[in-house]
């Protein structure tokens, strides 16, 4: 079983397969300065990669993005990443973006009718300056981000363990939607074999978000460890479901499959695999493991064919 994330920092690489997007697509956003020009990256810039590809993927062009964008940095001026901090999408061509539990079209600052609410409301002009109870809730958001940091920066200059968990948690208390932040702790507890805390904390950072993918993923290891298969499937399952290139997940749902003698379906995820990761140390168990499988599928089928007297 390739292992449960201990950080949130990932690598170009990781970025790409994640939100399923080139090199050349990372490349070019770098340098139109809509994501960040680094070389590793941290849960709020793919919260904004991922937004990014979902327009584009709607046929949104990216001078339009680039007008949106900037129309929001106009308004609101203490927000400098938009795509970071609020919901971004299209509807047909047209980009809206959701904020203090409304609708709007970011250029005109127009509020857009939502027909799923009970009451609807008419169209207005969003004001200019945001509500007090924003900029505090965004302050709110700003400091539990900083803590979130901290709890990575303590995790990776190998500090004591409790003061990273502290971190986390006061992540956690001022912003209780900090899914990173409790996917950390799901994996500290995780690697402490605290199986109920870190599958408690896992388990809060799915209701915050019920497509977050590594939490899917840590969760599945977490029941694999605990040699319960059906719920591991469930959630492996439910990471590729929301992204269908997350190499980790089909890794291991190979090993799954293989473990439990669905041959035909290791075979399908070790594939996937090799074709998303072929070239790293990992692959070379891939191909070891897809060669077992080929060889006891041609004995099993010469078995069988001896036995029907063929």
């Amino acid at each position: 079983m390739r292992g449960t994330a201990s950080r949130q920092v990932y690598s170009r690489e990781q970025v790409r397969r994640l939100c399923s997007i080139s090199e050349r697509q990372l490349r070019k956003w770098q340098k139109e300065k809509l994501v960040p020009a680094s070389e590793s990256f941290e849960i709020p810039d793919i919260i904004a990669i991922q937004a990014l590809a979902r327009l584009r993927k709607d046929g949104v062009s990216l001078a339009r993005i680039r007008r949106a964008l900037g129309s929001l940095r106009e308004r609101l001026r203490d927000v400098p990443d938009p795509l970071r901090e609020f919901r971004i999408f299209s509807d047909g061509k047209r980009i809206g973006v959701q904020m203090a539990g409304q609708k709007m079209e970011p250029i005109s600052g127009q509020l857009l009718l939502d027909f799923d609410s009970l009451h609807l409301t008419k169209l207005r002009s969003i004001p200019t300056q945001p509500k007090l109870e924003d900029k505090e809730l965004r302050a709110r958001k700003a400091e539990a981000e900083h803590w979130f940091q901290r709890g990575l920066e303590l995790e990776q200059t190998g500090a004591p363990i409790e003061e990273a968990i502290k971190a986390y948690q006061e992540a956690v208390n001022l912003d209780s939607a900090s899914s990173g932040a409790l996917v950390n702790l799901g994996t500290i507890f995780f690697n402490k074999r605290a199986w109920k805390d870190a599958e408690r904390y896992y388990r809060k950072a799915l209701e915050v978000d019920p497509e977050y993918a590594l939490a899917h993923f840590n969760l599945a290891n977490l029941f694999d460890e605990k040699g319960n298969r059906a719920e591991a499937l469930h959630h492996y399952l439910a990471a590729i479901r929301v992204h269908g290139r997350y190499a980790d997940a089909h890794y291991n749902l190979a090993l799954l499959y293989q473990s439990s003698g669905q041959l035909m379906k290791a075979l399908k995820h070790w594939k996937i695999y090799l074709k998303l990761d072929g070239s790293s140390s990992w692959a070379v168990i891939a191909r070891r493991e897809m060669q077992k499988l080929r060889q006891a599928t041609v004995i099993r089928g010469a078995r069988e064919r001896a036995s029907n007297g063929e």
